[in-house]
């Protein structure tokens, strides 16, 4: 049976395996490499050499690499190499002839850098993208579902207060979306 397609008609059973890790289906969401995703706030520092410690729990999908680059907010996003397989196709088509659609395809793709992580589970960060993210010291790695989010910590700091005071106004902005 393929997970992918049944997933949700599974639900409960428990003598189903997933076709991508072999796991029963109680363990599949939490722990399939193809279907896990990132989510909570780490606070780790950059060393000397521009290493980055990836928090463990998110070490398994970026274990088949994974791609950083420019993000927005002034942060970077890390994607495991399969969710940049599926964005990286969809910036490319962008038309050309509009203004926007080039900054943006050039901001993400000329931005982006293969990253793999070493034995002790830390990616290098290349020096342009640390200083565009202002990445010094501290650093706090953001799950975002498909993608982390890598921000300077006092960045991340002022950014989520600003959010959290405009927590409703930014709800009921987006209530037609049905969360």
């Amino acid at each position: 049976m393929d997970f992918t397609a049944s997933a949700l008609a599974l639900v409960g059973e428990s003598g189903v395996e997933c076709k991508q890790c072999g796991k029963r289906w109680g363990k599949v969401l939490i722990k399939c490499g193809k279907e896990q995703m990132f989510i909570g706030e780490y606070t780790h520092n950059i060393d000397d050499k521009g290493r980055l410690a990836i928090p463990s729990k998110f070490r398994t999908k970026l274990g088949r690499g994974a791609v950083i680059t420019k993000g927005l907010d002034g942060c970077l996003w890390l994607y495991p190499m399969d969710s940049w397989k599926k964005i990286a196709p969809k910036l490319a088509k962008l038309s050309p002839t509009q203004g926007r659609n080039r900054a943006f395809a050039r901001l993400m793709l000329a931005g982006a850098m293969d990253v793999a992580m070493d034995k002790q589970g830390r990616v290098n960060l290349p020096v342009y993208l640390r200083q565009y993210a202002a990445l010094k010291g501290g650093v706090v790695l953001a799950g975002l579902f498909d993608r982390i989010e890598v921000w300077d910590e006092k960045a991340w700091q002022s950014y989520r207060n600003k959010t959290e005071k405009a927590s409703d106004e930014i709800a009921e902005q987006i209530s037609d979306l049905g969360i």
